[in-house]
């Protein structure tokens, strides 16, 4: 129990100090009012993005420190988007995924979180559609809050009518809820005042310089489209592609005037697949159909070629755009992995690639530096290279 006299206080101490001592988490949450709820209602905390709904017997049973982090809790699942980004998923075992990635971020940040809180070390770093498929479809682990971002359950927060006719009661009327079945544009354009928020909140931050580095990237990946990989991979194999204007002069029988005409060239691509074991063959059957599908659209000649530790012997298979592309049977593989030996290939004069394609989970040996020719990383899982451009296998 807090010494504190009364609960607007507490909370409100809590609020300063996260203002104060973390001045990004804090200019979040002043983002949500404060809004007590009867316990029959809320047992804990939770929020529909729009405000902050809390079992005042619930906040008096923490300590001042809890208490900070469960203000920060519901402020990241907003200014995360968590409201704007299940589709398809199972509701309940979203939420379990969201207050994971929620609470490794605050524990990390140095908040204490109450008792019960969700925080597996095992999906350190991961994101919440990251850690989802790891929750088991009958799990037994509950949220430290209630999370009201799908309408149907607002009603009975909201101080509106029920379905007995009844008013419910609340202390305040400062926030207004969605009502049940609220559609998609009130939550995108909520996912957008909250994206606003976050970026504001990190500038002032940064202008203070408490924001650090681990934040920033964070906030960039909230701020980021979210494009899928398909349409990343399509954007940049698109950019190689060599078709340009030539005035090179017609035959005579076009006649004698000269003007521009599209010219196109092939395209050097060298496509690298690892097969030390941590790709699934549905993955890779997946990856080498979307090569062939544009392929053809870029003119593109396609050398393939597979390693783990060491070249696949059998390789390199080759093909032009206008053949399909057929693995082997089985690629072979299931060592350990070095990315090398693929670049020490291209470096003594195999080929000369307008574009390297390498698809991977980037756990092994990188070559020193960089190639002369650009690089495009398919990652699957959450491995970081150190050059190149890295498109994230969703």
């Amino acid at each position: 129990m807090s010494d504190l006299p009364d609960i607007p206080t507490k909370l409100g101490a809590a609020r300063t100090r996260l203002i104060l001592e973390r001045p990004f988490i804090g200019a979040l949450v002043m983002h949500l009012p404060l809004v007590p709820v009867a316990g029959g209602r809320c047992e804990t905390v939770a929020t529909d993005a729009r405000a902050l709904y809390y079992n005042p017997d619930y906040i008096a049973a923490l300590t001042l420190a809890e208490v900070q982090f469960v203000l920060a809790h519901e402020a990241m699942h907003c200014a995360l988007g968590h409201f704007a980004r299940r589709a398809h998923r199972v509701r309940r075992r979203w939420d379990v995924a969201c207050d994971h990635a929620v609470n490794l971020l605050l524990v990390e940040e140095g908040l204490r979180p109450p008792q019960g809180a969700l925080a597996n070390p095992d999906f350190r770093g991961l994101s919440a559609e990251e850690i989802y498929p790891l929750i088991p479809q009958e799990s037994a682990e509950r949220t430290l809050d209630r999370h009201l971002f799908d309408g149907h359950e607002a009603d009975s927060y909201s101080g509106a009518p029920g379905t007995d006719g009844e008013e419910r009661p609340l202390d305040s009327g400062r926030a207004v809820l969605p009502a049940p079945g609220a559609g998609l544009d009130e939550r995108a354009e909520l996912a957008r005042r909250w994206q606003s928020r976050i970026v504001s909140a990190a500038q002032q931050a940064r202008r203070a310089g408490r924001l650090g580095e681990s934040w920033l990237r964070r906030v960039d990946a909230v701020i980021q489209p979210q494009l899928p990989w398909r349409m990343l991979l399509a954007r940049y194999l698109v950019s190689t592609a060599r078709d340009d204007y030539s005035f090179q002069r017609p035959p005579r029988r076009e006649g004698d005037a000269l003007l521009p005409r599209l010219a196109s060239g092939e395209v050097e691509l060298c496509v690298a697949v690892d097969t030390s074991g941590s790709i699934g063959a549905e993955e890779l059957a997946q990856f080498v159909s979307e090569v062939d599908a544009m392929k053809g659209q870029i003119r593109a000649r396609v050398t393939l070629h597979a390693c783990d530790e060491r070249l696949d012997p059998r390789g390199p298979w080759e093909f032009q755009h206008w053949e399909p592309i057929a693995l082997p049977p089985a690629v072979g593989g299931g060592g350990g992995t070095s990315f090398v030996p693929i670049f020490d290939w291209i470096a003594a004069g195999h080929r000369r690639p307008d574009l390297l394609l390498y698809f991977t989970d980037a756990e092994g040996e990188f070559p020193r530096e960089a190639p002369a020719f650009p690089v495009i990383w398919l990652v699957k899982g959450k491995g970081r290279v150190p050059w190149g451009e890295r498109i994230q296998l969703n």
